[in-house]
């Protein structure tokens, strides 16, 4: 396990401080907000904390008020209902006495396999064929924003197919896919394979959006935020081994676009499905004078 990922593994290690009532901690960084799919990923393992038995199948969440990194965070849980096939849960992210995360959730006990049907998996390289990103970047490092920073380690192995979405492409698809996988491996825990791939899925779709224009993460003018997040899991995977994201943007109008995406393993299983909208506010011109 790299270094990055175990800390990862450690931020998704709550600490229980009283009943349904969690502390998680932030990354020693000097990011301008909490990245959103730790706070998602670790809403999930609250959650995750209080049921007995059967795993997530769906989450649906909001994200609400950006993360102070500065500060730690705590996740109540609001235990929903516990059924006998399904439990739901409730969990809000609190920082400084406000909600900045809103997360809803539903574990379901294995059943048999009933009625079986999934969309085909694309016909992409194997991961192990493709460069890294950091590869793929060294030619265009000073082509790069400033806040892109290429060295900083990172939990999760991309392997993009087809362009990179942080530099100019004359496509003007909003389809791109890539291969994710934990960096290292992971021990037998459900719940924190799910966690994993919640965190790694809030790491490109929003791009999907972005792809077709002119519209960059951070670039001083832009406004681009995760809105909500949901996701489906269908099937039992493995976070530390390859999935492949198929993820595209069906509609953007109104300074929202919407993002979908399927994760299938490397044997063609679907494992999981997600849609997230994020708002994409562009600035078209520089405000007046003393205008913020």
């Amino acid at each position: 396990m790299t270094e990055a990922l175990s800390q990862l593994v450690e931020l998704l290690d709550l600490e229980a401080i009283e009943v349904n009532i969690f502390r998680g901690k932030n990354l020693d960084e000097t990011r301008l907000r909490v990245f959103g799919g730790q706070v998602a990923a670790q809403s999930l393992v609250a959650a995750g904390r209080t049921v007995d038995s059967g795993r997530v199948h769906s989450l649906h969440s909001y994200f609400l008020r950006p993360g102070d990194p500065a500060a730690p965070i705590l996740y109540e849980v609001d235990r929903i209902r516990d059924g006998r096939s399904f439990t739901t849960r409730r969990v809000v992210a609190i920082q400084h006495g406000r909600a900045i995360f809103n997360l809803q959730c539903s574990f379901h006990i294995d059943e048999g396999p009933g009625p079986i049907h999934q969309a085909e998996m694309p016909r992409v390289p194997r991961a192990d064929d493709l460069p890294t990103v950091r590869e793929r970047l060294d030619p265009y490092l000073d082509q790069l924003p400033d806040w892109f920073v290429v060295d900083r380690p990172r939990p999760i192995d991309q392997r993009y197919v087809g362009d990179l979405p942080w530099l100019p492409s004359p496509s003007r698809e909003t389809r791109q896919r890539l291969w994710v996988r934990a960096d290292g491996e992971l021990a037998d825990d459900p719940l924190l394979h799910a966690a994993v791939v919640a965190y790694a899925s809030d790491m490109s779709i929003i791009d999907s959006v972005l792809k077709p224009h002119e519209v960059r993460w951070e670039d001083g003018k832009n406004m681009v935020v995760s809105l909500d997040h949901c996701m489906w899991f269908h099937r039992p995977f493995r976070a530390d081994q390859w999935l492949l994201l198929d993820q595209d943007s069906p509609n953007a109008y109104g300074a929202r676009g919407l993002a979908r995406g399927l994760i299938f393993d490397e044997e063609g299983h679907l494992v999981v499905s997600l849609v997230q909208e994020g708002l994409v506010r562009v600035r078209t011109q520089d405000p007046p004078p003393g205008e913020p």
